[in-house]
């Protein structure tokens, strides 16, 4: 229990998984507007408006700054990991949401023609990645928890 609560005082900690819950609720919230039903994966899924990896390493960062200082070793290395999360995001992660969606495109026309070729149970899941707009707005979020916390 000690360690516990010492985890949820933990500022940055705090900081780093609201800004994940909160941009996991808000990216259900838009999904269930825009499709009119609701979708229990977009509660843990990636992918989609807000980014909550933006979230998540903006409120850490953000909350590093306030409670360290920025000259502190902490921030330093949430700053570098903030930065490679989002861009990983934005790059390598959206293109193979991309790939993803080319494949399942491609192996529907494959199943359609072809009787010898077997039809996946499950496609390629796409939303992986992020637009830099969706960057932007969990980026946005993670600083305003990271300041409230």
């Amino acid at each position: 229990m000690y360690y516990i609560d010492m985890l949820l005082g933990n500022k940055l900690f705090m900081a780093a998984v609201i800004g994940w819950g909160a941009a996991q609720i808000i990216k259900t919230i838009i999904n269930c507007v825009i499709t009119k039903s609701f979708n229990p994966e977009r509660l843990v899924g990636s992918g989609g408006m807000p980014s909550s990896h933006s979230a998540f390493v903006t409120g850490l960062t953000v909350s590093a700054f306030i409670n360290e200082g920025p000259d502190s070793p902490i921030f330093a290395a949430c700053f570098v990991l903030a930065f490679v999360v989002m861009y990983d995001a934005m790059g390598v992660r959206r293109e193979t949401g991309k790939q993803a969606e080319l494949l399942n495109q491609i192996t529907e026309i494959f199943s359609a023609n072809y009787d010898e070729f077997d039809t996946p149970e499950e496609t390629l899941k796409v939303l992986v990645g992020h637009t830099p707009l969706q960057v932007l707005f969990g980026c946005l979020l993670g600083a305003v928890i990271g300041i409230i916390v």
